[in-house]
């Protein structure tokens, strides 16, 4: 079992344990401390101290009394940081109807009460109050995805740059190893913080006549964010701007005037994707993969889930409308060597309570690992959002080959029984037919291993509507894709004598969705015989296109009007044609049945077990 000293220190008697009289970098997580390459702020703090930092972490500090959490290790060296934790603090605490989650999957035993809303704001405001010259970063999913001018659903208004209410220095977006080691690099050479302006993949805040180089041609200048709070339009013109930059390889800079005749947000261009070698270092750092001691005893949800699970690569490249993965990791994936992934797989097999399944195989989309475009010329100079939608680009080399090869290294492993593969499967790109005859070739041999050797009985997709016209809107492939992958997968099993079930998710109240398009959802998944069971109503999550169509009522690339239903009402009334088959579901607004018009139940599914 790791000692003590083998995390990084969280109290004053670890920091005595390892004979350090101070610390270089002191983290602040609203998340239990758990050092796993799958946690953000274990990531970040053994990145800095693989680059030879002193680096400590206060998970889920206290913030209400007398403030002793945010005192008990004094002043950093170099600088604070503050990472709100692996999801947006709103979205981890609410649900889409606004009301309390049953638990916080990132806290011990799932409990509420220890991360307060909007955490970056509040610990940062805490830290400027005690600390008042020492440096302040922050990062993480609610810094990243809050960087500009964004739609706060639980707020319902327009808000700006992060730093306009959070009293720190500057924003590290996306995942943060190269900028946050830089910064750590520059700070420690003596140069003051608030001269640091050309480090890549970082927002701050400044005067314009201070703008570094002046405002030039090469510059991005978004409206206002006052004249966004005016006019929907123009925050749906930024947007475009933002989620285009947000995925080039050679992107501009981003300004926005973030007060009325004050100061700019000035968002530097990202960091050029990793390499795989820089991507195996990030995962071969000495991670316990446990929780902190601290936690003896209880659950922490969120690792719970992931304990036996291997991230095999960054990024996806399929822009879902309502993700907010490509704003974040970007488009461009970027895989992990077989080697590191062994590696870990074997970490992995020691635990104690291993039995030799690996729960997962995969990363944001199960199936673009390898995958990137041949001609990297035309990938440097591409806008497009998606590779795959509204059709796969011809130059994205589909080939599942080197996937396969993965999960064969992983599986003749003596240790490992079976893998199984828990991240979303992309069907679309199994199904993709293009010129290279290899590529099509490894897809249908993917798509059979995977139903035969990776699915623990239920295979999750995502088709996410039936109407063509919301899954347009949506970015997501049409759901006759889905019904051939069905009938691909009912072959396959009964071939191989399986009896295993395909669980398809769906969203309701997307922006574009009416209440016949639900409609004819609950008729089409009835006949085809499911009781839905994987289903969400739609959540405005800041820096999605479908939120800003939510917001504005705007497809911000035609700027076109789309329909929403934004009251609860509406919401709810879409959500009620997932459980056609429940008595008590209630009528439509329009004084029709929400149910379909066929009312027979459906017909049990072959593979059906009672839940």
């Amino acid at each position: 079992m790791p000692m003590l000293t083998d995390f990084l220190p969280t109290t004053k008697k670890e920091l005595e344990l390892r004979g350090w009289d101070d610390v270089d970098v002191i983290l602040f997580s609203a998340d239990a401390y758990v050092d796993h390459p799958s946690f953000g702020a274990a990531v970040i703090g053994r990145v800095l101290e693989a680059a030879g930092y002193r680096v400590a972490i206060v998970p889920q500090p206290d913030w209400h009394g007398d403030l002793r959490d945010f005192r008990k290790l004094g002043r950093p060296r170099l600088f604070f940081g503050i990472s709100p934790g692996c999801m947006d603090s709103m979205v981890n605490k609410y649900t889409a109807a606004r009301r309390l989650r049953s638990e916080d999957a990132y806290s011990p035993d799932g409990r509420h009460d220890l991360r307060p809303e909007y955490p970056t704001i509040v610990y940062s405001r805490i830290l400027r109050q005690l600390f008042p010259d020492v440096p302040i970063v922050l990062g993480g999913i609610e810094a990243s995805l809050r960087r500009l001018t964004h739609y706060d659903y639980w707020q319902d208004r327009l808000r700006p740059c992060l730093l306009c209410d959070a009293p720190a220095d500057i924003i590290v977006y996306g995942m943060g190893e190269k900028p946050i080691t830089e910064l750590a690099h520059r700070l420690a050479g003596g140069e003051p913080i608030d001269q640091i302006t050309d480090l890549p993949q970082t927002v701050y805040l400044c005067p314009a006549d201070r703008i570094p180089g002046g405002i030039t041609a090469d510059d991005i200048v978004l409206h206002p964010h006052v004249e966004c709070l005016s006019d929907k339009r123009a925050q749906a013109e930024n947007f475009r701007h933002i989620e285009e930059q947000s995925n080039m390889i050679h992107a501009h800079r981003l300004l926005q005037q973030v007060e009325p005749r004050g100061r700019y947000a000035v968002v530097t261009p990202p960091y050029p994707p990793m390499t795989t070698a820089e991507l195996d270092a990030s995962f071969d750092l000495p991670y316990t993969r446990l929780p902190h001691p601290k936690y003896k005893d209880k659950r922490i949800p969120a690792y719970e889930m992931i304990k036996f699970s291997v991230n095999i690569h960054r990024g996806c490249f399929g822009g879902c409308a309502f993700c907010t993965i490509s704003a974040h990791q970007g488009k461009f994936v970027v895989c992990r060597s077989k080697a590191s992934i062994l590696r870990e797989v074997q970490q992995v097999a020691q635990q104690p309570d291993f039995k030799g399944y690996l729960s997962d195989l995969g990363g944001p989309s199960a199936n673009m690992y390898g995958m990137h475009g041949r001609n990297l010329k035309a990938c440097e100079a591409c806008r497009r959002p998606s590779c795959i939608h509204p059709q796969v680009c011809p130059n994205l080399d589909t080939s599942h080959q080197r996937l396969l090869d993965v999960y064969h290294a992983v599986d003749a492993l003596p240790e490992i029984k079976k893998s199984f593969i828990g991240s979303g499967v992309r069907y679309d790109l199994l199904l993709h037919r293009g010129k290279d005859e290899a590529a099509n070739r490894s897809a249908e041999q993917y798509t059979r291993e995977l139903i035969v050797h990776h699915v623990s009985g239920r295979l999750k997709v995502a088709p996410e509507h039936t109407s063509d016209h919301v899954l347009q809107l949506m970015r997501k492939p049409s759901f006759r894709l889905f019904e051939r992958f069905k009938t691909i997968f009912d072959r396959i099993n009964r071939e191989e004598g399986l009896r295993q079930q395909i669980i398809p998710y769906f969203i309701s109240s997307h922006p574009g969705c009416r209440n016949e398009d639900m409609a004819q959802l609950a008729d089409i998944t009835r006949r085809m015989g499911y009781r839905l069971e994987q289903v969400q109503d739609f959540t405005p999550t800041p820096m999605t296109v479908a939120t800003e169509m939510w917001y504005t009522g705007l497809d911000p690339y035609t700027l076109q009007p789309v329909y929403v239903a934004r009251s609860p009402q509406q919401k709810q009334a879409q959500r009620q044609y997932f459980f056609w088959y429940k008595d008590d579901t209630p009528r439509a607004p329009h004084g029709g049945a929400q149910r379909p018009p066929d009312n027979r139940k459906p017909p049990r599914p072959k593979n059906h077990k009672p839940r």
